[in-house]
């Protein structure tokens, strides 16, 4: 297993600013860094699978070792199929490491050489999450310095239909 590839994962509905900034921020670290968009059909998204790709892709595009990817099922097993042990994932406030904690000790049982690394967002974005951005998109409020303007941009269009 390549311990210079880590997976970022998560639902990205949308991107915000504090998804992006960790991104870059692991772009640094590690060598090679697939940010995956996980399928998951019990979740009602606001935006599409593909849309979501597209958007990590546009406010990626400037990171050479940044690749976006999507996956379903166990993330274990995603890990296996690309050959990496490092799991990033971001903690924002002790309810989310309480919840990470367990899916990361989870996976470790699954897959013992799968380590996760938690990342701290900038002070500026601990407070954010896709679904407050979602809420405040639906409500007409600003989503200045929240999300890159090409997210904003199909925030707005999603919401006016």
């Amino acid at each position: 297993m390549d311990s210079r590839l880590a997976i970022y994962p998560g639902s990205f509905d949308p991107v915000t600013n504090g998804h992006l900034d960790l991104i870059e921020r692991a772009s640094q670290i590690f060598g090679r860094l697939v940010v995956t968009v996980a399928r998951n059909s019990e979740k009602a998204p606001m935006f599409n699978l593909k849309e979501r790709v597209e958007m990590l892709r546009e406010v990626t595009q400037l990171l050479p070792n940044v690749e976006v990817d999507t996956f379903e099922g166990l993330l274990v097993d995603y890990a296996r199929k690309l050959g990496s042990h490092v799991i990033l994932r971001g903690i924002r406030a002790v309810s989310d490491y309480e919840y990470e904690l367990q899916m990361a000790l989870m996976n470790r049982k699954l897959e013992p050489q799968l380590e996760t690394v938690f990342m701290l967002p900038a002070v500026e974005y601990s407070f954010l999450s896709s679904h407050l951005v979602r809420e405040l998109a639906a409500l007409g409020g600003s989503l200045s310095g929240l999300v890159p303007p090409a997210v904003e941009r199909r925030l707005r269009i999603k919401v006016a239909d």
